[in-house]
C-alpha cells in the first residue's frame, strides 16, 4: 500500500511540474485510460492520434518522475553528504553505492513523510474518490511540497531565478511557480550539502596530515600515508559513532 502511495505521489509530482510548462500545458489532457484492442478501430483517426499522444505523454512523465523526486525532496542533500563521508574516510567503494542510495531513500521517506501525508490527504485521496478534478488535485498537491522547499531555500537563490524569468516578487509561497522553486531549492540543497561535507572532511584531514608528518620524520617517504591513516580514520569514526552523528545532523538540518 505504501509503495502504491509513493508511486502515485511521484506521478503527481511530475505532472504538477510539467503542467506549468507552456509546452506541456498546451497538451494537458486528463490521464487516459489505456485499452488494448484487437481488430479495426471504428473511431476517427483524429481521436486515435490524440489518445496515442496522451499515452506517450503519460509514459514520458512516469519515466522522469524519479528525477523530480530527487530534486524536490531531501534526497539530494542526504546522498551528497553520505558520499562525502565515504570519500573522507578513503574507503573507496565501502559502503557500496547501493547501500548509500538505499539509506538515502529511506531517510528521504522518513523526512518527507509529513509532507507526503499532507499531499495524500488534500490531493491524492480526494482525487481518487472523485471529489477533485485532475487539475484541482495538482494545485492542491503543490502547496505542501512548495512549503517544504521554500523552508529550505535561500532567498538569494530564489531571487536569482525570479529576476532571470522576470517574475514579480511574490507575496506568498503559493505565488511562486514550480519552475522557479525547484531549481532554487536544488542549488540551495547543493550548497548546504557541500558545507556539511566540508565539516566532515576536517577531522579526517587532520589525521592524514599527522600521519604524513610522522612518516616524513621517520624517513618513510615511499610508504603511502593513506595506507597508514585509513585504519585510524575508521577507528575514530567507529569510536565517535559516526553514522549516528551523520544521520542525526541530517535529520536536525531539516527541522
Amino acid at each position: 500500500m505504501k509503495i502504491k502511495l509513493i508511486l502515485s505521489l511521484m506521478l503527481l509530482f511530475a505532472v504538477s511540474v510539467l503542467s506549468v510548462h507552456p509546452v506541456f500545458a498546451a497538451t494537458a489532457d486528463p490521464i487516459p485510460n489505456i485499452d488494448i484492442q484487437i481488430g479495426n478501430d471504428n473511431g476517427s483517426s483524429g481521436g486515435a492520434a490524440t489518445s496515442s499522444l496522451s499515452i506517450l505523454l503519460l509514459i514520458t512523465i512516469i519515466s522522469i518522475a524519479p528525477a523530480f523526486m530527487v530534486l524536490m525532496t531531501s534526497f539530494t542533500r542526504i546522498v551528497i553528504v553520505l558520499s562525502f563521508v565515504r570519500t573522507s574516510l578513503g574507503t573507496n567503494q565501502m559502503p557500496p553505492n547501493q547501500v548509500l542510495v538505499g539509506l538515502a531513500l529511506f531517510l528521504t521517506l522518513f523526512i518527507m513523510s509529513p509532507t507526503l501525508s499532507q499531499m495524500n490527504q488534500v490531493a491524492l485521496q480526494p482525487y481518487l474518490q472523485g471529489n477533485l478534478t485532475q487539475m484541482q488535485a495538482l494545485q492542491a498537491a503543490e502547496k505542501p511540497i512548495k512549503e517544504f522547499m521554500f523552508k529550505h531555500t535561500r532567498e538569494k537563490d530564489l531571487l536569482l531565478f525570479l529576476e532571470y524569468t522576470g517574475t514579480p516578487k511574490p507575496s506568498n509561497v503559493d505565488d511562486i511557480p514550480l519552475t522557479v522553486m525547484v531549481p532554487s531549492y536544488a542549488i540551495s540543497e547543493l550548497k548546504t550539502a557541500f558545507q556539511m561535507g566540508f565539516m566532515i572532511f576536517i577531522p579526517f584531514l587532520v589525521i592524514d596530515i599527522v600521519v604524513a608528518s610522522v612518516l616524513m620524520a621517520m624517513g618513510m617517504m615511499m610508504l603511502p600515508p593513506v595506507m597508514i591513516s585509513l585504519p585510524f580514520k575508521i577507528l575514530l569514526f567507529v569510536l565517535v559513532d559516526g553514522w549516528y552523528l551523520i544521520v542525526k545532523s541530517l535529520l536536525v538540518s531539516f527541522n
